[in-house]
């Protein structure tokens, strides 16, 4: 199954009044390009961000935006340190006995002392936030995945369809390749027959390599061979489950030589032509491979 490289995902996780929002974006791209914006207190996690990122795609240009925002007033959980009230109280205590105080210990005294009231260990908070924005993430990332599926679906069937009609060229051109297989044999009987008219001005070696030459020319079995069989390879590459964009480049390039080499041999028209129609066709699907994860 091939994939886009384009695609757009949208990802929430909601707990304890929090929310947490992932948009994702993608272009194409030759490599993987991570674009990480992250909420201020969770900015030292971007790597353990692109670290998901990258066990899910291989290359694209991606933007990834995260938010987090509250539902109520954000106040940082307070907590009391009791040990840090009975300290108190009993140094305000001995205080007391040691001037002969006689006015009682409230808890305005002690909440003089900052050190009784404190903020919840801001630790617990932030792994808490974190595990919100990795839900939010990982859902964002999902739904762009399940995009670029079903633009990729749409970019197979029109792939599928461009390299059926280079097969059909193909056939084609081996067609009247076989019809002009006897016309090409005569003309190499008369050429060698004009050399050996004048038997005196004949270089034999150098006749044996025109024979050879020509016999050569006529044959384009080799080429059409190999490129039927990167069809099928190419087809076969589409259906796997690895990433295929740079495969597919690839044999298109190699479908591309042989295409070349049959137009240097033919001396068709009906075959230049038929070359041309299946150069204009690799060059459609090179250009939407472009767009291939």
């Amino acid at each position: 199954m091939i994939k886009s490289m384009t695609g757009y995902g949208h990802g929430e996780a909601v707990a304890k009044g929090k929310k947490a929002s992932a948009e994702i974006r993608s272009v194409n791209s030759r490599f993987l390009e991570l674009t990480i914006r992250l909420p201020k207190e969770l900015a030292h996690r971007e790597g353990d961000v692109k670290e998901i990122v990258q066990q899910k795609l291989d290359r694209g240009k991606i933007n990834l935006t995260v938010n987090l925002d509250s539902e109520i007033e954000h106040r940082s959980a307070l907590v009391i340190n009791k040990d840090a009230v009975k300290h108190y109280y009993k140094l305000l205590n001995d205080l007391k006995k040691s001037v002969n105080l006689k006015e009682e210990i409230t808890i305005d005294h002690l909440l003089k002392f900052s050190e009784i009231i404190q903020p919840e260990e801001k630790q617990i908070e932030e792994e808490f936030d974190w595990n919100l924005c990795e839900k939010a993430i990982i859902k964002a990332l999902d739904n762009l995945i399940k995009m670029r599926e079903n633009e990729g679906n749409e970019l197979a069937k029109d792939l599928i369809k461009r390299i059926n009609n280079i097969e059909k060229n193909i056939l084609k051109i081996e067609k009247i390749s076989r019809k002009r297989i006897p016309i090409e044999r005569n003309n190499l009987r008369a050429k060698v027959k004009k050399l050996l008219e004048d038997k005196d001005k004949i270089d034999e070696q150098r006749l044996e390599l025109e024979i050879i030459f020509l016999a050569e020319k006529l044959d384009i079995t080799e080429e059409c061979v190999r490129i039927k069989s990167h069809k099928k390879y190419f087809i076969d590459t589409m259906k796997s489950t690895e990433p295929s964009g740079r495969k597919l480049n690839f044999l298109v390039q190699e479908i591309h030589r042989e295409v070349n080499t049959i137009g240097a041999k033919s001396n068709d028209a009906s075959i230049s032509q038929l070359t041309i129609e299946i150069k204009e066709e690799l060059e459609k699907i090179r250009e939407q491979l472009q767009n291939i994860e």
